[in-house]
């Protein structure tokens, strides 16, 4: 029944994508009436997924691992929803709803790798560095989408292009959205970091820095750190952190496909 609900959530998200692409160009009161129901619908499902795998497997860790592409597209959702509430703008689902349908995707019809096989999946350090990551990494993802419009919407107001994406937020608003994301996922990724080498250290005794997931952790953090202090030292704001802002992302998505070569991140017993 899990896979079941989160093909449901997928198909939700789908509407939900459709919306976000055609809310930018067009004002139509059917889309705002059947976008957002369709957002909330599809996290509704995709948390009763999550929750069932939780219950039928009976381990926590496990099941968040085991769907760590669905826990981390019901985060971003929800930082997308918490930014519609509060800007009242669903101009970032235009960025971050396709890589919510991919994340759910991959999790409805694909096959992670074999995880947590030793006792670790018993410590809270584990459970505490899983969520404050995913929560780091869906802040992040926010922030790339914020960055993103704002380039284009800085291109669309040099050119005085006034059609295709004309109802995009103001470039001051797009700024501070991506800022709030910076505050908000910076310390969680800082957690959760350290709760994970509080992990390694008692599984493993050391912790590998050429492990792959490892080293562009790490280099995700630096550059996470250096977005943030540029912005408060030298001022960066605009053009240049958004260029920062999708190096950052760039990076995540590719620490993110190091859970599939990293050995030591697996916590798998030899």
């Amino acid at each position: 029944m899990p896979i079941l609900w989160l093909r449901v959530a997928l198909c939700f998200y789908g509407v939900g994508l459709a919306y976000a692409l055609l809310a930018l160009t067009r004002r139509s009161e059917l889309l705002n009436r059947v976008g957002l129901p369709a957002m909330l619908l599809g996290m509704v499902f995709q948390f009763v997924s999550l929750t069932e795998t939780v219950l039928l497997s009976g381990h926590l860790t496990t099941a968040w691992v085991d769907n760590s592409e669905s826990l981390l597209a019901l985060l971003s959702m929800a930082f997308l929803l918490a930014v519609y509430l509060l800007y009242r703008t669903s101009s970032l689902g235009i960025v971050v709803f396709p890589i919510v349908f991919l994340l759910t995707f991959v999790a409805a019809t694909g096959s992670q790798p074999a995880l947590f096989v030793t006792p670790v999946i018993k410590k809270g350090w584990l459970i505490a560095h899983i969520a404050m990551i995913f929560t780091g990494y869906a802040a992040l993802f926010l922030s790339f989408g914020a960055s993103l419009l704002y380039l284009v919407q800085e291109r669309r107001l040099k050119s005085k292009n006034s059609g295709l994406l004309s109802r995009l937020p103001a470039l001051e608003t797009i700024d501070e959205i991506g800022y709030r994301a910076l505050l908000i996922g910076f310390p969680f990724m800082t957690l959760g970091l350290v709760a994970g080498t509080v992990v390694a250290q008692s599984t493993y005794g050391h912790l590998d820095f050429l492990d792959p997931k490892i080293a562009l952790s790490v280099l995700m953090w630096a550059v996470y750190l250096v977005m943030l202090y540029t912005r408060w030292s030298s001022g960066w704001r605009g053009r240049r952190a958004a260029l920062l802002a999708t190096l950052a992302f760039a990076v995540a998505i590719v620490a993110w496909l190091a859970n599939y070569f990293s050995g030591m991140h697996r916590f798998v017993s030899s």
